[in-house]
């Protein structure tokens, strides 16, 4: 046969070859943001923090005069849907920026926060909580976040974050004085999977209180954790999840406990409350839940409750001993619950893009064991 003949038929043969695809990159290491996905991620969230409508407002309207645009109600957090996604939403780009200062979205995040955290800004959202008719606005969760947001700034150590957490600090020492107002007056925890948590308003305020040193509301915090949920045992798990959750009642209550209880009596407490995971059980706690319809804006919770499983799985976890068994069954779990969820994020449909994105990032700064 010819050389000719040879270099024909060996491209023939490489032709009708089975085509390999390039194996897919490395996930991150568990716990971790990566650059891309912060950028991503505060891509998602910039489209919203400036989108006023549409907007679900959560406001009582005492008489004409308080019929406003949203912008106008709430002047720093007008965007994102609703005030709760807009202050996760600030969060979001702020985390993500402390992360990577040199994102590609650096300087669109800057000016946002600079636009929207001004003092006069802020002083109309306290303005705002101070109306009578304000004492339940976003009642714990978007008190939750703003203290997260609060934070996020105080421990950024950079100029502009300073002067945004100096203007910031009225609105949230006005939210952490709400905490301790009201909870001592609220006999019972609400143990839902949405928006009145109380195990979920909780824990990010015990994180603001750690952070900022909060003293009174730090106790106060662990006072009202210890009543609530001290003596649970055998939680209910197996009810979970409800159709339009996006936290889990008892994941969210064993992350608040492991803030505020001892490492060796968080163990003991841990198992008494959830004695089958070791076990990976119940099952469908343990599984990631399955969300038909990311276009209805109730369904698509399920989407953030896979989320934020995630995280407090992370977080409980990482409080068991190295030799729990319940700790490695948790953290794969928990791989499973953002291997499901993070490909979903940016589905196109603005029911979950207005928020997800915060849930995401959050997830993944949380450590993993």
């Amino acid at each position: 046969m010819s050389r000719t003949l040879v270099f024909l038929f060996s491209l023939t043969l490489a032709a009708c070859a089975p085509v390999t695809a390039p194996p897919d990159p490395a996930p991150p290491p568990a716990g971790t943001l990566t650059r891309e996905q912060a950028s991503a991620f505060a891509r998602l969230a910039l489209k919203g923090l400036g989108k006023e409508y549409p907007h679900k407002p959560g406001v009582v309207f005492a008489a004409a005069a308080d019929v406003k645009a949203p912008r106008a109600l709430h002047p720093a957090f007008y965007g994102c849907f609703d005030w709760h996604s807009a202050v996760h939403g600030h969060w979001l780009v702020v985390r993500v920026l402390k992360s990577y200062p040199d994102l590609p979205e650096a300087k669109e995040i800057r000016a946002v926060l600079a636009a929207h955290l001004t003092a006069d800004n802020l002083k109309a959202e306290a303005a705002y909580f101070a109306r009578a008719d304000a004492k339940s606005f976003e009642r714990p969760y978007g008190w939750a976040w703003l203290l997260k947001l609060a934070e996020e700034l105080h421990t950024w150590d950079d100029p502009d974050a300073k002067a945004w957490a100096a203007n910031l600090r009225p609105l949230a020492e006005l939210i952490a004085g709400r905490y301790a107002e009201h909870f001592p007056k609220q006999t019972y925890p609400i143990r839902s999977g949405v928006h009145s948590n109380t195990a979920f308003g909780l824990s990010f305020a015990h994180d603001y209180a750690a952070a900022v040193g909060d003293a009174k509301l730090r106790a106060a915090v662990e006072e009202r954790a210890k009543a609530y949920f001290g003596a649970d045992a055998d939680a209910p798990a197996r009810w979970e999840p409800d159709g339009a959750d996006f936290l889990s009642p008892s994941l969210c209550e064993a992350d608040l406990m492991r803030r505020v209880l001892p490492p060796a009596e968080f163990r003991t407490w841990f198992h008494r409350y959830l004695p089958g995971a070791a076990k990976g059980e119940p099952a469908t706690l343990f599984a990631p839940a399955t969300v038909t319809d990311r276009s209805d804006p109730q369904l698509v919770h399920l989407d953030g409750l896979n989320l934020s499983r995630g995280w407090c799985m992370r977080g409980v976890a990482a409080a068991l001993p190295a030799d729990d068994p319940a700790r490695k069954v948790l953290a794969e779990s928990a791989a499973r619950h953002a291997d499901a969820a993070l490909k979903h994020v940016a589905s196109g449909d603005y029911a979950g893009e207005h928020w997800l994105a915060s849930f995401a990032v959050r997830m993944l700064v949380t450590p993993a064991p």
